[in-house]
Order: structure tokens, then C-alpha cells, then sequence
């Protein structure tokens, strides 16, 4: 017998349907991976360790539909294994694969009883009557026929061993299913029958047009295509209201037919297909207005067109996913469950959006915002409801702008994510609302709208983080619920909260006699890693801070959605304010605007917004409280302690008691007191005006539209002094800063030398970064972004007065950096990826996963002296 191919789509619920010794079970082990089906035989030995346990049916049933519904959520092909010759059995499986959107598909194994009895005779597992299979025939027969009206999109049906046996199966992609098309797209807006607007915006967008052979219904023949090889794609509602409806659907229909082109179709599309199928529909709402410039062509062109028309129009698919599945476009949009599916309500989703089934007013759906929740992955472009301009929302935007109302014209540039639009040449109709009615209200962009409480269940609980530069990283639920609490009770306002800079990793424990950290460790670290090339940049006796400056309040709104809250913030590694005043955070900033202003930043980078890297200055500013609890009474009673146990030594030599060396190690232990002291108070000054304190930024880290991880740390620095004019604006303080060959001796010499002079005048030390801000050793790993290499006076603040002691000292060369590190790297990931998001205009749920990722990191167990 010639080989039968049975097509089964992908996405879907087949259903075997067979009576017992059929063979089903050896048909499914053929054609399906195990992984794909689901017997209920396997199902009953797993509840009851007996496969043949009628009793155990009810929750052998209960078991598979319950698995059959997680595999229908992911998108999964499953198969049943069962008998299923009852409508009641098939009821709930059909109902299933409604509700997640997937085809239900029949294979029917309808063979003769004698062979079924036979085979069941063979097997010493099934031990009732032949008259069980007599009534599961009887009750497959019966509803055979009316398959299909039970739901079942596709009945295949195998009549005898001989065409089972003949039997391929092929899963074919659903028709939905455009994931080879990759791009670039430009992605046009609802026409509604605007061609001149169509024709200028293909113009603008570098198209170009060329005539074709053919007869068309309005004489259009003009094919557009891009020279270098982008498609047009539109998101339907091309006819109707306009005055060139059969001009801008055969525009769209040349490309699609050439392949410079793709189109989903839209309401409009639907509701004349219908009309040219002869179906009753009303004309209104421009459809009239198409019917009549089809009534206009010559009868014998006219029937020959619509028909054409119709047939084009019936090929359309509801949706597309596109671009491997990172692009979705539909007319009304889609919910990310229904991507790739195929259902009537797919269908109709895609066509008219999600409506509550009533009117308003005007006789108009009352839409409900489906795009206000999304969270999917993919970018979903769509159109249908005019809006006065394109927004993005949640990875989703409507480029409906309005075009045959007055509007404009847009397409988006994807993957590049510009909008290009054209303005209306007329207003060809009167829309039933003004366009202004159905954008948010608020005065903010949609993103921020629906920004202005934030979802806690997109920030509870155990939480998986994938970035570009790591993997993945989890987060468990305790250091997540921490995070948590200094968001909601600490920080400024989240929208301000687009990056927290990492923790940085100090350098291995050094070899140098007396000194716990030194600059080799950290050249041998980077030379190790393949990194020739480094900068070292003076550690700054301050408090790390990010600074965000807007341009002016109007961007604050726009980009922050922020209202009446300054040009920007200053705040910690934290998130919390840096400024307890805010007049003193007011004035840093205003001074930071007019640098940049007067230096011509905004202009240069085009933007309206930065994002600043910065050090403050003095440490004392943030941290006043901790030098008045902990740093200066440790200093005082030492002090004091020591003084008086000198004292009481004194009175004791001067009775003839002999001291030993006591004497003399008291006096060093003073003098390691005295060093401690004097490391910390460099740390602080009076601050009782702008111009006492000091500015150091050392990062740009975003703009609009673009992030700066792909430039040097030297055009950090350049960049930095050149705009924020750090050496003469005032309160900016420049960053010394030094590049340094590792493979040159000499250089790295006068690198440490520049160090150990450095920090023996009370300096913090330096920080060690590769000279590209990204960088990777041979193996394509990410090495570390920056290690700190800390002077040996100031780590007296750190580890305590008399860290230097040999024992002590020797205890502390023990210590581990590999934690410190691993935690450093993660944390530098998520910071990347926050300020990615960002300006890739992702929500702001989306930014805050990576920035609640690095505050929950920081609850991690890890020796906070590191």
C-alpha cells in the first residue's frame, strides 16, 4: 500500500480513538516521542500499580488531564492515548485545547472488531469479554460523524492494519507561524484607504517603485521594494474611509504577491470579505465608500477583481509571529497566551481586540486595555483603535496613529524600533471620537501611565534573572523579600531607579611584607586573563552615587513619567537618597545642568536625560551617622584607653616595676589608634555650601536611546572632563587616572610607585580596570569589570587599628575573594542589563527585575570588610 502522510499541525491535541487492541498504543510509540504521549493505562499503573485497575480510572483521568493541560500551556504537541469512543470521554479534551488555543485533532483507528478481539485474546493483562469491545465499537460508530462538530479541527481515519501500517506522520508549522521571516520589517500602520500617504511614507522609508505586468482593478501597478531588501508589513485595515481603498489594497498586494511584503488582515478586511462573498453586511463605518469604488469598475472587471479579492483576502492569516518569535503583529494586538495558537478566539482577538461584548455611547466596543498587563516576551505591533501618537507599552505599541482622520501615517523600523511617520495631506473622515479620547490620560507616555504602582508579584518571591552578560542567576525568596523592604521603604521613587552600580572585588591577598593589598596582585589577575592593557583611576574618599540630570521638567515627564520632582536624583548603591537636604541635592544638580549646558552635551549626545557614575565627596555627607556611632567612639576609646593605661605604666615604672617591653608596645598600639584616626577624619570636612563638596563622576552610563559599556574607560575620562569641564566647573573634581601596558615593566614600575605615593599621603588608593569596559580572556568569559586596590593606611577603617600586627595580619592572608567576586560580577550583570532595558524602552517591571536583583545580592552572605 502506498505511503499515506498524515499532516498534523503544530500546537496541537491529538486525540486516538480506538477500541481496545486496536493499537493505539503501538501506533502513538511509532510516531510520537515518548515524551508526547499519554496513555491512560500509564496513567492507571501510576495511581494504582496496576494498569488494568478499572477502579482507578477516575484518577488515572484526573492524572492525565492534568498533565495534558501544563503541556497544552507550554504549546506542546500531546498526544492521548486512550480509548476515547465516547463524546463524554473527548468533551473535556476538546474543551482543554479551546482553552489554551490549540488545534484538536481526531485519528481515528477503526479496525475490524475480529483482528481487535484476536489481539486482545493474546494478552494476559486483559481479562474482560469480548462484548467490552463489541460496545466500544457500537459507541465509536455512533458519533464517527459528528467529529467535527464536536470540535475537532482535523478526523483523520485508518480502516484496516494495512493503512496503519502505510502511515507518516508530518507536523507542519500553523500558518501563524512566520519565525524564519527575521527582518528587517517596516511595520505600517491602518491605511484606510490613504495611498497618497502610503506612497510618501514607502518613499521616506527608501522604497522604491517600479511598474508590473497585469491587470489590476484600479490600474495600479506600481510594485515598491527596498534596495537593501526590508519588507513592508502591513497590520491590515488597508480599504475603507479613504478615497483610494482598491489603490492602497493592490499597493499591499503587489508586495505580498512579489515578496517585498507581508500583511495580516483587519476588521475592515473581514467585514468586506464577507460583503464580496455575497454575505449581508451594513455599509458603514468607509464600507461603503470601497463598495463604491468597486460598483464603478466595469462589470466584467469587477466580478473577476472581487473575486481575486476575496479569495486574497480569505489567505491572510490572523497573526504573525515573526523574527524566531520575538515579533508578533496583529491588527487589534494579542495576548501573550495566544501567540502561535490557532482558535476562533485567536481569531478574533487578533481582529477586533478584547471587548467586554457591549457599546458605549457611540455605538463603539468597549475595548479593555489587554496591552496595560502584557508581560510577554515578544514585541507585539498593532493597530485598530487610532491613537494620537505611537507609544510604547509593555514591549507593545499601537502605530495607528489616525491617518484618514487627520493624523499621521507610521511605520516602525523594527528591529531598529524608530518610528517614521507622514503627516495627513486632509482630513478624509470624521472620527465617530477624537483621537485625543483614546490615548491615557495623565499628561504621561503609556509606559508610565501604567507605571505608577508597581506589580509585587513581579518582585517576590524566588526569582530567576537572565542577562546578556550572565545567564541566568537566581534570587532566593528571603534576600528578594529584603530588597523588597529598602525599595518600598527607602529609596527614591522607582522610577528613578534605572541602574545600581556592583560591588567591586578587591585584589587577592598580596605578597608585600606589612601589606595586605597591593597593585601586583591585580596587574598578574588581568595579565592571567589575557588583558594587556589597563587603567588604574584614583579611589576617591567618598560615597559611590548615581546621578540622573534631565534636560528640563518636560523630560522628566516624558521619559521618567515623573511630575514635579526636579531635573533628576542623586542617590546611593542602595537606591536611597544620597542628600538628607534636599536644597543641597537641588543644588548639585542644577550646577551638574549648567555644565553640560554650557558645554553643549545635550546637543552632542542628542539626548535629554544622562546617567551618571559618580564618587561624592566628603564620605561623611552619607555616612555622618556611622563616623559618629561607630568610627569615632572606636578612636576615642581607644584612645583614652590607651592613654591611661600609658599613665598607670608611667606610675609603675616610677616605683621601680619592671615593664618589660609593655611599654613599648603600648606606644605602638597608640600610634596604630592615632593612624586610625587620622585615616577616617580625612573622610570629612564642614560642609556648609555647594562649593565644599566634590563632584567626581567616572562613568557615563546611558543617554537616550544608548548606553556607553562599548567605549574605553579612557573616553570615560576624556569624555567626562570635556563635558563636565571637572577642572574648572565648580564642585567637579577631575579623576587622576593613568593607562598602563601590563607588558611594559617599566610602566607598571611607576604604576606602583604612583600607588604607594598615592596612598602614603592618606589616599583611599586606586581601582584596576581592563581598558575596555567589557572584556573577556581566551576562553570568552567576562572578567572582572574593576578591582579595588585599597592603601594600607585606610584599611585601618576597615579591619581596625591594629590590622598590621603580624598575628593579625596573618590571619587576614587567609581570607577567600572568590565570593566577593562572583557576587561583583553578578551584580555588575544586572546593573548593565537594568540600563540596557532602560533605553531600549522595556517596562519599567522589566528594569526593576535586574535592580532588585542587585539589592537582593547584597543580603548575600559575604564578609562585608571584602
Amino acid at each position: 500500500m502506498n505511503e499515506q502522510v498524515l499532516h498534523i499541525p503544530d500546537k496541537s491535541l491529538v486525540v486516538l480513538i480506538g477500541t481496545s487492541g486496536a493499537g493505539k498504543s503501538t501506533f502513538a510509540a511509532t510516531h510520537f516521542a515518548p515524551s508526547q504521549v499519554l496513555s491512560s493505562d500509564r496513567c492507571r499503573g501510576m495511581v494504582s500499580d496496576d494498569e488494568g485497575d478499572q477502579s482507578a480510572t477516575q484518577d488515572a483521568f484526573a492524572v492525565l488531564n492534568f498533565i495534558v493541560e501544563k503541556r497544552l500551556k507550554r504549546g506542546l504537541v500531546t498526544v492521548i492515548d486512550a480509548t476515547n469512543v465516547q463524546p463524554r470521554a473527548r468533551r473535556p479534551l476538546v474543551a482543554l485545547a479551546r482553552k489554551y488555543h490549540v488545534l484538536p485533532v481526531a485519528i481515528v483507528l477503526d479496525i475490524p472488531e475480529r483482528i481487535c478481539r484476536d489481539r486482545n485474546d493474546g494478552r494476559s493483562n486483559r481479562n474482560f469479554g469480548g462484548h467490552v469491545i463489541s460496545n466500544q465499537r457500537r459507541d465509536m460508530m455512533r458519533s464517527l460523524k459528528k467529529l467535527q462538530r464536536e470540535g475537532f479541527r482535523v478526523v483523520h481515519t485508518l480502516s484496516s492494519p494495512e493503512e496503519v501500517a502505510a502511515v507518516r506522520i508530518e507536523q507542519r508549522p500553523l500558518w501563524s507561524d512566520y519565525r524564519h521571516e527575521t527582518g528587517p520589517f517596516d511595520i505600517i500602520g491602518d491605511v484606510h484607504g490613504c495611498c497618497d500617504e502610503l506612497e510618501l511614507l514607502l518613499d521616506k522609508l527608501g522604497y522604491d517603485s517600479s511598474e508590473v505586468p497585469g491587470e489590476t482593478a484600479s490600474q495600479y501597478r506600481k510594485l515598491w521594494r527596498h534596495p537593501e531588501g526590508r519588507k513592508a508589513l502591513f497590520v491590515g485595515d488597508l480599504v475603507d474611509r479613504g478615497p483610494r481603498s482598491l489603490d492602497a489594497f493592490d499597493l499591499m498586494r503587489n508586495m505580498v504577491e512579489h515578496g517585498t511584503g507581508l500583511c495580516v488582515p483587519g476588521n475592515h478586511e473581514f467585514k468586506l470579505e464577507k460583503k464580496l462573498r455575497g454575505k449581508r453586511v451594513k455599509l458603514r463605518h468607509g464600507l461603503e465608500l470601497t463598495v463604491a469604488e468597486l460598483e464603478a469598475l466595469p462589470d466584467d472587471v469587477r466580478e473577476r477583481y472581487e473575486r481575486g479579492m476575496a479569495e486574497f483576502i480569505r489567505g491572510l492569516v490572523s497573526h504573525m509571529v515573526l523574527d524566531d518569535g520575538a515579533l508578533v503583529v496583529a491588527h487589534a494586538g494579542l495576548k501573550e497566551e495566544m501567540h502561535g495558537r490557532a482558535s476562533g478566539k485567536v481569531k478574533s482577538f487578533a481582529l477586533f481586540g478584547d471587548t467586554t461584548g457591549e457599546v458605549d455611547e457611540l455605538g463603539l466596543p468597549i475595548r479593555l486595555d489587554w496591552a496595560a498587563d502584557y508581560k510577554g516576551e515578544a514585541t507585539v505591533v498593532y493597530g485598530h483603535t487610532p491613537v494620537p501618537r505611537a507609544e510604547w507599552l509593555n514591549r507593545t505599541i499601537n502605530i495607528d496613529t489616525g491617518c484618514v482622520f487627520g493624523g499621521k501615517l507610521t511605520a516602525l523600523r523594527y528591529p531598529e524600533r524608530e518610528l517614521v511617520a507622514v503627516e495627513a495631506l486632509e482630513l478624509y473622515a470624521e472620527p465617530m471620537r477624537p483621537l485625543e479620547e483614546n490615548a491615557r490620560g495623565g499628561g504621561l507616555s503609556a509606559q508610565h501611565e501604567s507605571e505608577h504602582l508597581l506589580d509585587l508579584e513581579d518582585v517576590s518571591g524566588k526569582l530567576f534573572i537572565s542577562t546578556t552578560l550572565a545567564s541566568g542567576m537566581t534570587i532566593r525568596e528571603g534576600h528578594s523579600a529584603a530588597a523588597l523592604e529598602t525599595i518600598s521603604r527607602f529609596a527614591v521613587h522607582p522610577q528613578w531607579l534605572i541602574h545600581l552600580p556592583p560591588t567591586m572585588s578587591p585584589t587577592h591577598t598580596s605578597e608585600r611584607a606589612g601589606y595586605l593589598e597591593s597593585p601586583e596582585e591585580a596587574f598578574a589577575y588581568y595579565l592571567d586573563s589575557g588583558v594587556n592593557k589597563v587603567v588604574c583611576e584614583e579611589k576617591h574618599m567618598g560615597s559611590r552615587a548615581i546621578v540622573v540630570v534631565c534636560r528640563d521638567e518636560q523630560a522628566v515627564r516624558e521619559r521618567f513619567g515623573l511630575v514635579d520632582d526636579g531635573i533628576g536624583t542623586v542617590y546611593t548603591r542602595t537606591g536611597r537618597p544620597f542628600f538628607k537636604d534636599t536644597a543641597q541635592e537641588r543644588g548639585l544638580l542644577e550646577r551638574v545642568h549648567a555644565t553640560l549646558t554650557r558645554t553643549g552635551f545635550w546637543v552632542a549626545f542628542d539626548t535629554d536625560w544622562v546617567c551618571l557614575d559618580t564618587e561624592l565627596m566628603p564620605w561623611s555627607v552619607k555616612a555622618q551617622a556611622l563616623l559618629e556611632q561607630q568610627y569615632a567612639p572606636v578612636g576615642a576609646a581607644g584612645a583614652a584607653s590607651l592613654q591611661a593605661a600609658t599613665e598607670a605604666m608611667q606610675k609603675a615604672g616610677a616605683r621601680g616595676v619592671d615593664l618589660g617591653g609593655l611599654v613599648e608596645r603600648t606606644r605602638r598600639r597608640a600610634a596604630m589608634v592615632d593612624g586610625y584616626r587620622d585615616a577616617y577624619r580625612q573622610y570629612c570636612w564642614q560642609v556648609q555650601s555647594l562649593d565644599d563638596l566634590k563632584f567626581a563622576p567616572f562613568h557615563v552610563l546611558a543617554t537616550e536611546g544608548k548606553t556607553y559599556f562599548d567605549k574605553t574607560h579612557v573616553w570615560h575620562m576624556e569624555t567626562i572632563a570635556k563635558y563636565l569641564d571637572t577642572a574648572n566647573a565648580p564642585s567637579m573634581h577631575p579623576t587622576r587616572y593613568r593607562v598602563v601596558d601590563l607588558g611594559d615593566a617599566a610602566q607598571v614600575r611607576d604604576a606602583i610607585a604612583w600607588w604607594d605615593t598615592m596612598t602614603g599621603a592618606g589616599g583611599e588608593g586606586m581601582v584596576v580596570k581592563p581598558l575596555e569596559y567589557l572584556s573577556r580572556d581566551e576562553r570568552g568569559r567576562m572578567v572582572q569589570p574593576a578591582l579595588k586596590c585599597r592603601g594600607r593606611e585606610y584599611l585601618r577603617i576597615i579591619y581596625g587599628p591594629e590590622y598590621t600586627t603580624p598575628a593579625y595580619l596573618e590571619r587576614l592572608r587567609k581570607r577567600s575573594v572568590k565570593k566577593k567576586r562572583s557576587l561583583a560580577f553578578r551584580e555588575f550583570a544586572l546593573g548593565h542589563e537594568a540600563l540596557e532595558r532602560f533605553v531600549q524602552r522595556e517596562p519599567l517591571r522589566r528594569v526593576h527585575e535586574c535592580v532588585f536583583g542587585v539589592l537582593a545580592l547584597e543580603s548575600e552572605a559575604v564578609d562585608p570588610r571584602l
